[in-house]
C-alpha cells in the first residue's frame, strides 16, 4: 500500500507515536509519504530519521512563495502541467466561491498539487482531528484514498470546547476514526461520529527498546531517590501542580533525599524554572530540556519513579514507556490514563491538581522500595498485552485493508 501521513510537525521529538507508526508500515512492506504543516524548530531528532530517510519522503504542506506575484506566475505553471491529468482537483482547489480566502491566496492549490505530484495514495492517515479536516477537504476536491484519522488529546479537548462543529466535514468525508481509549470513542460519537466508522486502536511502544529496570526482587532505599516527568512544558502538564507536591514532600519529610528531574520543553519553562527559584528548589529540581528516544530511555532506566501530574491528558505514551521500564508511577486521574491498568498494582491515581494526595503517594512508594519491582513487573506485562506496537501495527494494516475492500464501512 501506498500511505499518505498529514501531521502537525515532522519530525517531532514528543510524538514517538506517529514515528512508531511510520517506521513499523515501512518495516511491513508499505510506502509512506509524510506531509506536514510546518518543520521543527527543535535540532534534535530520534535516529529513525536518519535510519528509515524519512526526511527525504517529508513535504511541507504550507509552504508557498511568499511573494504575490511569483506565487500566481508559479500557479499557472504547475496548472498547465497538472490540469490535463487532474482537471476536477485544479478547477476546485480554485474555487473562490466554496473556499474563499484558502483559494483565494492559492494555499489549497499548491497543497492540492503537492499531493498529486506524489501519486494516488491508497490511505490518507492523518494524525488529530485538525489535520483529519485537512484531509477532508483534499478528498472534497478530489484527492484520491481512504481517509483515516486518528484523534489523540488536543484535538478532543478542541472538539469539547466547540461542540464537535469544527469536524462535521471530517464525518462526511472519512472513512474510519481511529480512537485511542474508549474515553475517545464516546467523545466521538458525541461530536457526530458514524459510530460504525470508529475503531478502537491504541498508540502503542516498541517494547524491545525499553528493557526492564529491575532485576532483583528488593531494593533498599536509594539515595537520593530519582523521580521522573517527561512531557511539554504547558499548563495541561501540571507541572506547578508537580513542583509544589515536591515542595510539600520535602517539608514534610526532611529525611527523605530526592531529585525530580524533568524531560521536556515548551512555552512555560520560564515560568516553571521561575517557581522553582523562588521556592529555592535549585538542587532538588532539575529541567533537562527536550531529549531523543535513546535519552529518554537512559534516563528511565536511572529514575526510579514517575511522576505524571497532568491536568489533561487522554492516552500518554510516556507513561507506557515508564510502566514498560518498570517505574512505579503515580498519575492523575484525568482522560484514559485509567485504561493503563494503574490500580495500585502498578502504581497510583490520584485526583487532578491534588497536592495533598500527589505528595501522599510519593512517600508512601519512596518509603516502600521493596515493592518496586513487583508493581514494575506488573506495569511491564499490562503494556506487553495491551500496547505493543508490532502488534498494533499488524492491527493498522488489517484496518486499512478491510477499507480498501470495502469490509469496513
Amino acid at each position: 500500500m501506498k500511505i499518505a501521513f498529514i501531521v502537525d510537525t515532522f519530525p517531532k521529538l514528543s510524538e514517538t507515536f506517529i514515528l512508531n507508526q511510520i517506521t513499523g508500515l515501512i518495516d511491513l512492506g508499505h510506502e509512506v509519504e509524510i506531509f506536514a504543516g510546518v518543520q521543527p524548530s527543535e535540532n534534535k531528532m530520534h535516529s529513525e530519521i536518519k535510519e528509515y530517510r524519512l526526511l527525504e519522503h517529508t513535504h511541507y504542506h504550507n509552504e508557498i512563495p511568499p511573494n504575490r506575484f511569483y506565487r500566481i506566475m508559479k500557479a499557472i505553471f504547475l496548472a498547465a502541467i497538472n490540469i490535463l491529468n487532474h482537471p476536477y482537483v485544479i478547477l476546485h482547489s480554485l474555487n473562490v466561491f466554496n473556499y474563499i480566502g484558502d483559494a483565494w491566496s492559492l494555499k489549497l492549490f499548491y497543497k492540492a498539487v503537492l499531493f498529486l505530484t506524489k501519486g494516488k495514495f491508497d490511505i490518507i492517515q492523518c494524525h488529530f482531528g485538525p489535520n483529519g479536516n485537512l484531509g477532508a477537504l483534499l478528498k472534497e476536491i478530489g484527492i484520491q484514498g481512504k481517509l483515516v484519522t486518528m484523534f489523540h488529546g488536543y484535538d478532543i479537548r478542541l472538539g469539547i470546547k466547540e461542540e464537535g462543529n469544527i469536524y462535521d466535514k471530517l464525518f462526511r468525508y472519512g472513512d474510519c476514526f481511529l480512537s485511542i481509549s474508549d474515553y475517545t470513542s464516546k467523545h466521538l460519537l458525541t461530536f457526530g461520529a458514524n459510530q460504525k466508522k470508529i475503531v478502537y486502536h491504541p498508540v502503542g511502544i516498541n517494547l524491545d527498546k525499553f528493557p526492564f529496570r529491575w532485576n532483583t526482587a528488593f531494593i533498599e532505599l536509594p539515595t537520593p531517590t530519582r523521580i521522573m516527568t517527561i512531557g511539554r512544558l504547558t499548563k495541561e502538564k501540571g507541572f506547578f501542580y508537580a513542583i509544589l507536591a515536591i515542595e510539600k514532600l520535602i517539608k514534610q519529610n526532611p529525611d527523605l533525599r530526592i531529585e525530580y528531574q524533568i524531560i521536556g520543553d515548551g512555552p512555560l519553562k520560564d515560568k516553571l524554572k521561575k517557581m522553582v527559584e523562588d521556592l529555592k528548589l535549585e538542587k532538588i529540581v532539575h529541567f533537562l530540556g527536550p531529549q531523543k528516544r535513546e535519552e529518554v530511555i537512559n534516563a528511565l532506566k536511572q529514575a526510579h519513579l514517575f511522576f505524571l501530574p497532568s491536568n489533561a491528558e487522554v492516552l500518554p505514551v510516556v507513561l507506557m514507556e515508564a510502566l514498560a521500564v518498570g517505574l512505579p508511577v503515580v498519575a492523575t486521574l484525568v482522560g484514559a490514563i485509567s485504561e493503563l491498568g494503574i490500580d495500585g498494582k502498578s502504581g497510583f491515581l490520584v485526583p487532578r491538581g491534588d497536592v495533598d494526595a500527589m505528595v501522599e503517594r510519593l512517600e508512601y512508594l519512596i518509603r516502600n522500595p521493596e515493592i518496586w519491582p513487583d508493581m514494575g513487573r506488573a506495569g511491564r506485562q499490562f503494556v506487553e498485552k495491551n500496547y505493543n506496537i508490532n502488534t498494533l501495527n499488524n492491527k493498522l494494516v488489517d484496518i486499512y485493508q478491510k477499507l480498501l475492500y470495502g469490509r469496513l464501512p
